[in-house]
C-alpha cells in the first residue's frame, strides 16, 4: 500500500515566485553588492510575456527555467569566480526549491561598487 497516491492534477509555480527565489539567492551570494536596473523602460517592452524584477529576467518555455540576472558587484573580487557561484548557487535552487529544469543563467556584471573618494 502506497503512504502518498499520486493524484492527477497539475502543480503551477507563478513567475513571482522564480523571480524571489532568484532575487534572495543572488544577493546572498559573497561577491554580490546588489542587483542593477534591466536596462531600460524601451527594453522591458521587449520581454512582454516574460517575469522581470529590477535585475532579473525569467522565462518558462516548456518546463525549462532560463534566468538573466544583472548585478553590480563588490570591489576586490574575481569576477568570474562570482559569475560562476551565481550560476551555480541560483541553479541548485530552483532544482531543488521547484524540481524544475534550469537551461541557463545567464549573469550581466554591469558595475562594481567602488566606495567614492573624498573631495570628489
Amino acid at each position: 500500500m502506497e503512504k502518498n497516491p499520486i493524484t492527477p492534477g497539475k502543480t503551477t509555480i507563478a513567475i513571482d515566485v522564480l523571480l524571489t527565489i532568484a532575487r534572495l539567492t543572488t544577493s546572498s551570494v559573497p561577491g554580490v553588492s546588489r542587483l542593477s536596473k534591466l536596462p531600460s523602460r524601451r527594453m522591458k517592452n521587449l520581454f512582454r510575456g516574460r517575469g522581470l524584477e529590477d535585475g532579473i529576467q525569467v522565462e518558462v518555455e516548456d518546463d525549462t527555467v532560463y534566468v538573466d540576472l544583472y548585478v553590480i558587484l563588490e570591489p576586490d573580487v574575481n569576477i568570474r569566480e562570482v559569475g560562476q557561484s551565481i550560476q551555480s548557487i541560483v541553479s541548485r535552487a530552483i532544482i531543488d526549491m521547484i524540481g524544475m529544469q534550469v537551461g541557463r543563467i545567464n549573469v550581466h556584471v554591469d558595475d562594481i561598487d567602488y566606495p567614492p573618494e573624498n573631495g570628489i
